[in-house]
Protein backbone atom coordinates (compact mmCIF):
# COMPACT_ATOMS: atom_id res chain seq x y z
CA UNK A 1 0.00 0.00 0.00
CA UNK A 2 1.62 3.75 -1.31
CA UNK A 3 2.36 5.64 1.97
CA UNK A 4 0.03 8.56 2.12
CA UNK A 5 2.71 11.27 2.82
CA UNK A 6 3.84 10.34 -0.97
CA UNK A 7 0.81 11.86 -2.39
CA UNK A 8 1.98 15.16 -1.08
CA UNK A 9 4.61 16.22 -3.72
CA UNK A 10 6.92 19.34 -2.01
CA UNK A 11 10.20 19.86 -0.85
CA UNK A 12 9.16 22.77 1.33
CA UNK A 13 6.66 21.25 3.94
CA UNK A 14 6.16 17.97 5.41
CA UNK A 15 3.69 17.10 8.31
CA UNK A 16 3.62 14.19 10.67
CA UNK A 17 0.07 13.02 11.45
CA UNK A 18 -1.32 12.97 14.92
CA UNK A 19 -1.37 8.87 15.89
CA UNK A 20 -4.57 9.99 17.76
CA UNK A 21 -6.32 11.87 14.43
CA UNK A 22 -4.91 11.75 10.99
CA UNK A 23 -6.21 15.26 10.06
CA UNK A 24 -4.03 16.71 13.00
CA UNK A 25 -0.51 17.32 12.43
CA UNK A 26 1.52 16.17 15.17
CA UNK A 27 4.92 17.65 14.06
CA UNK A 28 5.50 20.25 11.20
CA UNK A 29 8.72 20.75 9.32
CA UNK A 30 9.89 23.34 6.97
CA UNK A 31 13.16 22.47 4.42
CA UNK A 32 13.50 19.87 7.03
CA UNK A 33 13.36 22.27 10.28
CA UNK A 34 11.13 21.40 13.26
CA UNK A 35 8.78 24.34 12.91
CA UNK A 36 6.84 24.30 16.18
CA UNK A 37 9.84 22.49 17.95
CA UNK A 38 12.88 24.38 16.47
CA UNK A 39 12.60 27.28 14.31
CA UNK A 40 10.00 29.52 16.67
CA UNK A 41 11.96 29.50 20.04
CA UNK A 42 15.10 30.13 18.62
CA UNK A 43 14.88 32.09 14.93
CA UNK A 44 13.60 35.19 13.83
CA UNK A 45 11.38 36.57 11.10
CA UNK A 46 14.00 37.23 8.43
CA UNK A 47 15.05 33.76 8.62
CA UNK A 48 12.11 31.95 8.87
CA UNK A 49 11.69 34.16 5.25
CA UNK A 50 14.84 33.38 4.19
CA UNK A 51 14.55 29.91 4.56
CA UNK A 52 10.48 28.94 3.24
CA UNK A 53 11.84 31.06 0.12
CA UNK A 54 15.95 30.05 -0.60
CA UNK A 55 15.41 26.46 0.98
CA UNK A 56 18.28 26.81 3.49
CA UNK A 57 19.10 28.29 6.75
CA UNK A 58 20.52 32.30 6.26
CA UNK A 59 23.91 32.82 7.37
CA UNK A 60 23.59 35.82 10.07
CA UNK A 61 24.88 38.52 7.61
CA UNK A 62 22.35 37.31 5.21
CA UNK A 63 19.47 37.43 8.24
CA UNK A 64 20.53 41.02 8.75
CA UNK A 65 20.72 41.93 5.39
CA UNK A 66 17.41 40.81 4.66
CA UNK A 67 15.94 42.43 7.99
CA UNK A 68 17.35 45.65 7.00
CA UNK A 69 15.72 45.55 3.61
CA UNK A 70 12.15 44.40 5.34
CA UNK A 71 12.56 47.60 7.68
CA UNK A 72 13.05 49.50 4.67
CA UNK A 73 10.52 48.38 2.11
CA UNK A 74 7.85 48.18 4.78
CA UNK A 75 6.18 51.27 4.02
CA UNK A 76 6.37 52.79 0.82
CA UNK A 77 4.37 55.78 2.53
CA UNK A 78 0.87 57.73 1.39
CA UNK A 79 2.95 58.80 -1.84
CA UNK A 80 3.07 55.47 -2.84
CA UNK A 81 0.24 54.20 -5.49
CA UNK A 82 0.07 50.52 -4.17
CA UNK A 83 -0.48 52.30 -0.74
CA UNK A 84 -2.26 55.18 -1.67
CA UNK A 85 -4.95 52.46 -3.51
CA UNK A 86 -5.09 50.54 0.05
CA UNK A 87 -6.45 53.81 1.54
CA UNK A 88 -8.97 53.90 -0.73
CA UNK A 89 -10.28 50.48 0.20
CA UNK A 90 -10.13 51.74 3.69
CA UNK A 91 -12.11 54.62 3.52
CA UNK A 92 -14.37 53.01 1.47
CA UNK A 93 -14.68 50.47 4.75
CA UNK A 94 -14.42 47.24 2.17
CA UNK A 95 -12.68 44.39 4.01
CA UNK A 96 -9.42 43.83 5.00
CA UNK A 97 -8.68 41.48 2.17
CA UNK A 98 -9.98 44.55 -0.45
CA UNK A 99 -7.96 46.40 1.11
CA UNK A 100 -4.43 44.61 0.68
CA UNK A 101 -5.90 43.08 -2.62
CA UNK A 102 -5.94 47.11 -3.57
CA UNK A 103 -1.95 47.67 -2.54
CA UNK A 104 -1.15 44.54 -4.35
CA UNK A 105 -2.73 44.93 -7.73
CA UNK A 106 -1.70 48.63 -7.86
CA UNK A 107 1.77 47.84 -6.36
CA UNK A 108 2.34 44.32 -8.99
CA UNK A 109 3.58 46.42 -12.15
CA UNK A 110 6.46 48.32 -13.68
CA UNK A 111 6.51 51.53 -12.21
CA UNK A 112 7.79 51.24 -8.21
CA UNK A 113 6.09 47.83 -8.23
CA UNK A 114 7.10 44.36 -8.44
CA UNK A 115 7.75 43.63 -11.64
CA UNK A 116 9.89 46.61 -12.15
CA UNK A 117 11.67 44.43 -9.30
CA UNK A 118 11.68 41.76 -11.42
CA UNK A 119 12.99 43.16 -14.99
CA UNK A 120 15.86 45.08 -12.38
CA UNK A 121 16.93 41.94 -11.47
CA UNK A 122 16.65 40.37 -15.20
CA UNK A 123 19.03 43.39 -16.26
CA UNK A 124 21.68 43.16 -13.48
CA UNK A 125 21.78 39.27 -13.42
CA UNK A 126 22.44 39.78 -17.53
CA UNK A 127 24.86 41.97 -17.35
CA UNK A 128 27.14 40.28 -15.03
CA UNK A 129 27.96 43.28 -13.32
CA UNK A 130 29.41 44.94 -16.72
CA UNK A 131 28.10 48.49 -17.10
CA UNK A 132 28.47 48.35 -20.83
CA UNK A 133 25.94 45.60 -20.63
CA UNK A 134 23.79 46.41 -18.25
CA UNK A 135 23.44 49.76 -20.55
CA UNK A 136 22.86 47.78 -23.48
CA UNK A 137 19.10 46.90 -21.97
CA UNK A 138 18.36 49.11 -18.96
CA UNK A 139 14.72 48.20 -18.66
CA UNK A 140 16.01 44.31 -18.03
CA UNK A 141 14.90 42.89 -21.32
CA UNK A 142 17.36 40.54 -22.47
CA UNK A 143 15.03 39.20 -25.79
CA UNK A 144 16.18 35.88 -24.69
CA UNK A 145 12.46 35.18 -23.78
CA UNK A 146 10.24 34.93 -26.54
CA UNK A 147 6.80 33.55 -24.45
CA UNK A 148 3.93 35.89 -24.27
CA UNK A 149 3.94 37.89 -21.46
CA UNK A 150 0.96 40.27 -19.98
CA UNK A 151 3.27 42.93 -19.81
CA UNK A 152 4.03 45.58 -22.05
CA UNK A 153 7.56 47.06 -22.65
CA UNK A 154 9.19 48.96 -20.12
CA UNK A 155 9.11 52.49 -20.59
CA UNK A 156 11.98 54.03 -18.59
CA UNK A 157 15.39 51.93 -17.21
CA UNK A 158 13.98 49.06 -14.40
CA UNK A 159 14.84 50.57 -11.10
CA UNK A 160 15.11 54.02 -12.10
CA UNK A 161 13.09 57.02 -11.79
CA UNK A 162 12.82 58.81 -15.09
CA UNK A 163 10.75 62.06 -13.18
CA UNK A 164 12.54 62.85 -10.09
CA UNK A 165 14.83 65.67 -10.54
CA UNK A 166 17.96 63.84 -8.30
CA UNK A 167 17.78 60.98 -6.17
CA UNK A 168 16.18 60.81 -3.19
CA UNK A 169 18.10 61.01 0.15
CA UNK A 170 15.71 57.83 1.47
CA UNK A 171 17.36 55.86 -1.58
CA UNK A 172 21.29 56.90 -0.94
CA UNK A 173 20.10 56.13 2.88
CA UNK A 174 18.73 52.79 2.07
CA UNK A 175 21.26 51.69 -0.14
CA UNK A 176 24.48 52.76 1.75
CA UNK A 177 22.54 50.98 5.07
CA UNK A 178 22.35 47.69 3.09
CA UNK A 179 26.18 47.77 1.45
CA UNK A 180 27.24 48.59 5.06
CA UNK A 181 25.32 45.49 6.20
CA UNK A 182 26.17 42.96 3.46
CA UNK A 183 29.68 44.28 4.00
CA UNK A 184 30.43 42.82 0.62
CA UNK A 185 33.01 44.86 -1.78
CA UNK A 186 32.18 42.85 -4.78
CA UNK A 187 28.49 42.29 -3.88
CA UNK A 188 25.60 43.67 -5.99
CA UNK A 189 24.73 46.76 -3.77
CA UNK A 190 28.31 47.95 -3.65
CA UNK A 191 28.47 47.31 -7.71
CA UNK A 192 25.54 49.83 -7.98
CA UNK A 193 26.58 52.35 -4.96
CA UNK A 194 29.70 52.26 -6.79
CA UNK A 195 28.42 53.17 -10.11
CA UNK A 196 24.68 54.81 -9.59
CA UNK A 197 26.11 58.33 -10.70
CA UNK A 198 27.61 56.87 -13.72
CA UNK A 199 24.38 54.56 -14.56
CA UNK A 200 21.65 57.73 -13.83
CA UNK A 201 23.77 59.68 -16.49
CA UNK A 202 23.74 57.18 -19.08
CA UNK A 203 20.25 56.39 -18.74
CA UNK A 204 18.84 59.87 -17.77
CA UNK A 205 16.96 58.70 -14.68
CA UNK A 206 17.88 58.59 -11.00
CA UNK A 207 18.12 55.69 -8.76
CA UNK A 208 14.94 54.35 -6.67
CA UNK A 209 13.84 51.83 -4.39
CA UNK A 210 12.77 49.30 -6.64
CA UNK A 211 16.89 49.17 -8.10
CA UNK A 212 18.02 48.85 -4.54
CA UNK A 213 15.70 46.10 -4.06
CA UNK A 214 16.11 44.51 -6.98
CA UNK A 215 20.40 44.51 -6.02
CA UNK A 216 19.29 43.38 -2.30
CA UNK A 217 17.86 40.46 -3.65
CA UNK A 218 20.27 39.36 -6.02
CA UNK A 219 22.88 39.61 -3.24
CA UNK A 220 20.81 37.63 -0.92
CA UNK A 221 20.98 34.97 -3.62
CA UNK A 222 17.29 35.33 -4.93
CA UNK A 223 15.91 35.11 -8.53
CA UNK A 224 14.04 37.43 -9.91
CA UNK A 225 10.43 35.42 -9.70
CA UNK A 226 11.21 34.81 -5.74
CA UNK A 227 12.25 38.11 -5.63
CA UNK A 228 9.06 40.03 -7.29
CA UNK A 229 7.31 37.99 -4.19
CA UNK A 230 9.57 38.98 -2.02
CA UNK A 231 8.86 42.78 -2.86
CA UNK A 232 5.69 42.52 -3.28
CA UNK A 233 4.98 40.89 0.24
CA UNK A 234 7.87 43.25 1.78
CA UNK A 235 5.53 46.29 1.00
CA UNK A 236 2.18 45.04 2.39
CA UNK A 237 2.77 46.52 5.96
CA UNK A 238 2.64 50.02 5.40
CA UNK A 239 -0.18 49.83 3.38
CA UNK A 240 -2.14 47.97 5.57
CA UNK A 241 -1.04 50.90 8.61
CA UNK A 242 -2.69 53.59 6.50
CA UNK A 243 -5.76 51.35 5.13
CA UNK A 244 -6.46 50.78 8.81
CA UNK A 245 -5.77 54.72 9.87
CA UNK A 246 -8.16 55.73 6.88
CA UNK A 247 -11.17 53.00 7.66
CA UNK A 248 -11.13 54.70 11.01
CA UNK A 249 -11.67 57.75 9.82
CA UNK A 250 -14.14 59.23 7.06
CA UNK A 251 -13.59 60.41 3.30
CA UNK A 252 -14.19 63.86 4.64
CA UNK A 253 -10.99 63.74 6.36
CA UNK A 254 -9.31 61.98 3.38
CA UNK A 255 -5.24 63.76 3.17
CA UNK A 256 -5.66 63.75 -0.81
CA UNK A 257 -7.50 66.36 -2.74
CA UNK A 258 -9.00 67.59 0.59
CA UNK A 259 -11.35 70.49 0.13
CA UNK A 260 -11.08 70.20 -3.55
CA UNK A 261 -13.83 67.90 -4.29
CA UNK A 262 -16.84 69.68 -5.25
CA UNK A 263 -20.95 68.76 -5.20
CA UNK A 264 -22.35 68.07 -9.14
CA UNK A 265 -23.12 71.49 -10.21
CA UNK A 266 -22.00 73.57 -7.40
CA UNK A 267 -18.29 74.05 -8.76
CA UNK A 268 -17.97 77.05 -6.15
CA UNK A 269 -18.67 75.36 -3.46
CA UNK A 270 -17.01 72.84 -1.30
CA UNK A 271 -17.34 69.67 0.37
CA UNK A 272 -17.04 69.95 3.79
Amino acid sequence: MTDRAERIHTGIWREDADPADPFVAERCLCRGYDVYGEILPRAGWSEYLFLLLRGERPAAAQARLLERLAIGLANPGPRDPSVRAAMNAGVARTPAAAMLSAALAVGAGQFGGGHEVYRAMCGMLASEGRLDAWAAAPDGDTGEDGRADIWLSMEHPAGFDPHAARCGLPVQQLLACLVDTAGDAHGWLAWLQRNREEMERRVGAVLAVPGVAAAALLELGFDPAAGEMLYLLLRLPGAAAHALEQAGGTYRRYPFFHGQVHRAGQSGQQEE
